[in-house]
């Protein structure tokens, strides 16, 4: 998703007071260098959280890895319809041999990971509402059309919700901005 498609929610946020940094990349071609360069100059040293929808929790998982000074002031990511543990979809499409529609986000996509590590806490949040590919993928699977919820999920996590939005749509959910909010609130530490 480009930073376009975040604008509203990063709106409500800047409203409720945030610095907000919304910043596109190239989701088939992302240039890590790139990425890690602008948030370490947007963070600096100031108590940050990150905000991802999809891969983007995915490349806020490599940012942390790659421990930067500014990531050690990351105290929260936040994210929504992240594939956590790697994107069933992502796998299904490297099974029929189609990694070129896939591009270089095979390396985050294709990822298995066990568990969160890091000493800044996530928050996962995941729909339920089946809108996308996955039910004709996995039928009887529980996802939010795009990513399966035990995706969603990593032990080490400090709170994983549910909401009932599909995999877009949970962007411009209000129930979505409204518990964003307080978990960028002191409510939730």
């Amino acid at each position: 998703m480009s930073g376009f498609v975040m604008r509203p929610l990063c709106a409500k946020l800047k409203k409720r007071g945030f610095d907000i940094l919304n910043f596109s990349y190239n989701t088939l071609d992302p240039d890590k260098t790139a990425i890690f360069t602008t948030l370490d100059d947007f963070i600096g040293h100031q108590d940050t959280a990150l905000v991802c929808h999809s891969m983007g929790g995915l490349v806020a998982r490599a940012y942390l890895e790659q421990h930067s000074i500014a990531s050690q002031s990351v105290k929260k990511v936040i994210t929504l319809g992240t594939p956590h543990k790697g994107s069933a979809i992502a796998k299904h499409m490297h099974n029929k041999g189609l990694n070129m529609l896939l591009k270089n986000s095979i390396e985050f996509l294709l990822t298995d990971n066990q568990d969160w590590p890091f000493s800044a806490k996530l928050y996962s949040i995941a729909g339920d509402l089946p809108l996308g590919f996955m039910p004709i993928l996995q039928k009887g699977s529980r996802s939010d059309g795009t990513v399966l919820l035990e995706e969603t999920q990593l032990p080490g996590m400090a709170e994983h919700k549910i909401f009932h939005v599909s995999h877009t749509s949970m962007i411009y959910s209000r129930q979505v901005t409204q518990y964003i909010n307080s978990l960028l609130t002191d409510d939730h530490q």
